[in-house]
């Protein structure tokens, strides 16, 4: 798949020197019913940001240390998401807890139950404890503990991995996964990295996007491509019959023009 590139990457065709090791990152399209199909809550970065300013993104963020605890969890287990992200079980621990974690931090959605069957559905009683979670006063496993959570991980279905490319300064390893949105549960308040947030539909963020209307990485607006044409009773299906690639799109020059490859699997 081809994506046309600003012409401002034409510098970065000959760059030089080891690329930077991307860190990882995991995000979570958080999805809803509409009346025009599947919606998605969608933040704009702020234009001050280092990474991404400016750009339409889903929740998500960087993989912390304390990401690794082992905490209260109900679902497949990390093997499983291992298997299908292609990853250590190590890895695949830390991106989910991290997507939980990250969303929960931005948004206020928290994907968490006291026990299989059930999700929290008044998340505003943890506010407080939110943004003591955002200033690191405690882990996201400590917080379930002590709330008597668990982490419903069978909420979460992986949907695709991409690296950024190796020319850029700032690199990620990036897990996406989908997730609806717990019945009750409301976007409570949204991170400051954010100066923009909504629910839109798939097709009119698309609309955007092409129009000039709003910006997007091509992992964000790839992804909400691949989202289009589900709906809520499907979505499930559709994410377990995925064969999920790494994909880290490529600069290529045809024709005088500037494109980013994203077609050739680097991980084949």
């Amino acid at each position: 798949m081809l994506t046309p590139a600003p012409e401002s990457f034409r510098e970065k065709l000959h760059t030089t020197g080891a690329p930077a090791t991307p860190k990882p990152a995991a995000t979570i399209v958080l999805l809803r019913e509409g009346a025009d199909g599947l919606e998605a809550f969608l933040m704009r970065r702020q234009t001050s940001m280092a990474f991404a300013a400016g750009m339409y993104v889903f929740p998500g963020g960087g993989v912390h240390k304390a990401d690794r605890e082992e905490l209260p969890w109900i679902g497949p287990d990390s093997a499983w998401f291992a298997e299908r992200f292609h990853s250590s079980v190590e890895v695949a621990h830390e991106m989910v807890v991290a997507a939980a974690r990250e969303t929960f931090e931005e948004t206020g959605v928290l994907l968490a139950g006291p026990d299989a069957h059930s999700v929290v559905s008044d998340t505003g009683v943890y506010h407080e404890a939110r943004a003591a979670l955002e200033r690191h006063e405690f882990t996201f496993a400590e917080f379930l503990h002590a709330e008597q959570l668990m982490l419903r991980a069978d909420l979460l279905a992986p949907w695709a991995h991409w690296i950024t490319p190796a020319f850029e300064p700032r690199r990620f390893d990036t897990c996406f996964f989908v997730a609806l949105v717990p019945e009750g549960q409301q976007i409570e308040s949204v991170s400051g990295e954010a100066d923009r947030s909504e629910w839109v539909s798939l097709r009119e963020a698309l609309r955007r996007v092409e129009a000039r209307e709003a910006m997007m990485m091509p992992p964000t607006k790839v992804v909400c491509a691949e989202l289009l044409e589900e709906r809520v009773d499907s979505l499930a299906a559709a994410a377990a019959a995925r064969t999920i690639r790494t994909i880290q799109p490529r600069l290529r020059e045809i024709d005088g023009k500037l494109w980013l490859d994203t077609g050739e699997d680097p991980a084949s």
